[in-house]
Parts: structure tokens; sequence; C-alpha cells
């Protein structure tokens, strides 16, 4: 008999993958013109060119060694630094290379760091909806997740009021992922201030220390001028976990890094026991060549402007035909309010039009689902017909 919980975790694969198997298939029978797969946050748009010139100066001019051997832990220490000057550069901190950990990516960075902080029956918070393997990597560890709904009726803001209610002293830490996936709404200043205020407070009644551990792929995507708060700045126990996969769009390269300030608590034991976590955990190292292609284009982004043209093409086409959604300020997905209670009902209907979408059940809230829109443009577009079929099915359309 297998590990009786990856059993269970098999059986219920995520819905997101399943989906995007589930287009693999459609395309093969239908071509890959006439299927409209909305449901992996796989982007599109290319990295930029420097990507490319980087990696072929990395290979041309260093000895192999040096692009493909082994290095500590952490990363290559001229990376870190670079990573951290950047930081430090962008948003007005003071980390040091000894304060960044390179990592296998976002997903990487979380593990490490609830492998680092857990301890069995610990519990760590998050706002739903939330990209639902924030569960798995909890439960990996022993941890509880205890998720919080978001108030629907202020666009999916977290509640802070039931965020203090549910800390207890169990509670390590706090993941927001800030721009959200799935909702694209980005938390602005004030809502940080009031979330670092209750964590403070639980932190001072308690005795305990809880960590918010910032995950932020998305942070470059963000649009009308939004901005996207650096939470140390907020808050002193912050870790924040980045990935490349996004902003250069490289989700296979599987590339990012933890930054872990010197001022948190227990930063000693906390940047030990996260500095050996990748290696007890199988990771080692992040990727060699991507740590040096991602420090010669840390200034760099894909073409947001693009990202942001299907934003406004999407969510005009649909609001046109009748749906209601929220316009999303960040990342690349719109939250689509299902015309039926059920979502997965919807979901399989417009499965009937070769569109893909994923429902909000997935992420801890239904009735919604997820259109991930960094897909051509021309996937919008030709959806349009089959979303107008399926307003006028469920009595959206005026007319």
């Amino acid at each position: 008999m297998i590990n009786e919980v990856m059993a269970q975790v098999a059986a219920n694969n995520s819905a997101i993958r399943e989906m995007f198997e589930e287009g693999n298939r459609l395309r093969a029978l239908f071509g890959p013109d006439k299927v409209f797969d909305f449901s992996l946050g796989n982007p599109y748009f290319p990295p930029p060119e420097s990507v490319k010139t980087a990696v072929f100066e990395i290979l041309n001019n260093m000895e192999p060694n040096a692009v493909h051997g082994y290095m500590a832990n952490d990363g290559f220490p001229e990376v870190r630094r670079t990573v951290a000057e950047y930081i430090n550069e962008t948003f007005g901190d003071t980390l040091t290379g000894d304060d960044i950990i390179m990592t296998v990516g976002a997903a990487g960075g979380l593990n490490i760091t609830l492998k680092a902080l857990l301890n069995p029956g610990d519990e760590v918070l998050v706002s739903a909806p939330f990209f639902l393997e924030y569960g798995h990597y909890v439960r990996n560890y022993g941890g509880v997740l205890v998720p919080v709904p978001a108030k629907e009726e202020d666009g999916f803001m977290p509640d802070l009021e039931g965020i203090r209610n549910a800390i207890t002293p169990k509670t390590k830490a706090f993941i927001i992922n800030n721009p959200n996936n799935p909702t694209g709404v980005i938390y602005p200043a004030s809502v940080i201030q009031g979330l670092a205020a209750v964590l403070e407070e639980k932190q001072k009644e308690f005795g305990t220390s809880i960590y918010l551990i910032s995950d932020e792929p998305y942070r470059e995507l963000a649009f009308d001028g939004e901005e996207v708060p650096y939470l140390p700045k907020f808050y002193r126990n912050t870790i924040v976990g980045y990935s490349w996969s996004k902003s250069l769009s490289l989700p296979g390269e599987r590339i990012g890094y933890l930054a872990i300030p010197p001022r948190v608590d227990n930063y000693e034991a906390l940047r030990g026991a996260a500095s050996v976590s990748g290696r007890v955990l199988g990771f080692v190292n992040a990727p060699a060549l991507f740590q040096l292609v991602v420090q010669r284009c840390i200034r760099e982004s894909c073409d947001i402007a693009a990202y942001d043209r299907n934003r406004r093409l999407l969510y005009d086409g649909l609001t046109e035909l009748g749906y209601s959604c929220a316009k999303p300020q960040g990342a690349f997905y719109l939250w689509l309010k299902s015309p039926v209670a059920d979502e997965k009902e919807f979901v399989a209907e417009t499965k009937k039009y070769n569109i893909l979408l994923v429902p909000g059940t997935s992420f801890m809230c239904p009735g919604y689902v997820r259109v991930a829109y960094c897909v051509s443009p021309e996937t919008i577009q030709g959806s349009m017909d089959g979303f107008a079929a399926m307003a006028k099915t469920y009595g959206l359309m005026k007319k």
C-alpha cells in the first residue's frame, strides 16, 4: 500500500492540471485554434530577448563547471548579492546576499520556508480564495491550513476581523499572495497595514512569533497604475518568496528566491534551517544556469502591456455579454461570477464550446470560476462566441 495521504492527493488531483490535460486532449481532436484553454497560468508571451542572449553568453563564455556544477545550498554568492542589491534599490531595504536563498521557483521557496518553520500541529492562515496547493505544502510538514474567507462584498479583500478571530497560540504563519491568484486583486497598503496590526497584536497577546509569508510570483503584473506594497516595510516578521516564472515568462525553469530579513524573529536559526531545508527536501540547490541568467536579466520584464491588452479584451468582452466580474488589478487572472449557483455545472457547459475554465471550489470559493488570460489574443477573441451562447442560455444578455 502506498502512502495514504498521497493516494488521496492523487485521487483528488488538481482541477487546474486536470483541465490542462483535457485541453491537450481537445486540441488533438479539434485543432489548437478551436480550443480556448484558460485553465493554467502558463504564460503565452515569450521571455525578453535578453534571456536568450544571457543563455548564449553564459554557455559560450564561462567554464562548464562554473555553469553546471554544484554550489553552496543557498546559490551562487554573486547572484544572491545581485538580488539583494536589486531589492534594496527598488524597495529601500538593507539586505545583503546572506539574507537571500535562491530557490526552485516560488513553490520551492514556500516549501523550504514551511519546512523550516512548522512543527506538527502548527497552524498557517490564508485568505480564501487561495492557490489550492498551499494546503498540500502546509500538510507536507504536519501543519494545519486555516482558510479565512475573504470579504466578497469588499472585492475579496482579507477579512481582518475574521483573521483576528482565527489566530490561536498555534498560529505560526500567514501566507499572502499579492497580486492574488485567483482573483487578480491587489491588496493595497491600507489593507497590509491593517493585517500587520492584527498580527502584531496577536504576537503580543500569545507571546509567539507569527511570520507573514509573502508569495510574490506576480509582483510586476500590476495595471492601471496600481502599486504592490513591499510587505517587509509594514511587518517585521515577513519572509518574501519570489519567482521569475511570470515576470520573465520562465515557469518551466523553476527559478526564484527567498528573502529573509535579519530583523525577523529567530533569524539565525530560521536562516540556518531554511538553508538546509532545500537539501533535505532533495532540491539541493536552485538551477545553476538560470541563477546566472536571472542575475543578468534582473531588471528585465516580459511584455506587461500585452497582458494589459488581454485583460481589457477579456473583461470588456465578458461584461458586454452580461457576465459579472471584478476588473483585475494584477496577475493574469479574471475572477468570474458563475451565472448558476453550482459553478461546476457552468464549467461543464462551457466545455461543450471547448472553453476550459477552473471552478472556484478549487480555490475554496464556490460560485466563481477562474479565467487565466495569459493566452494569445486570438484565444480570447475566439472564445467569445461560446461565452455569448452561454450568456444566452443563462439569460445574461439583455437582447
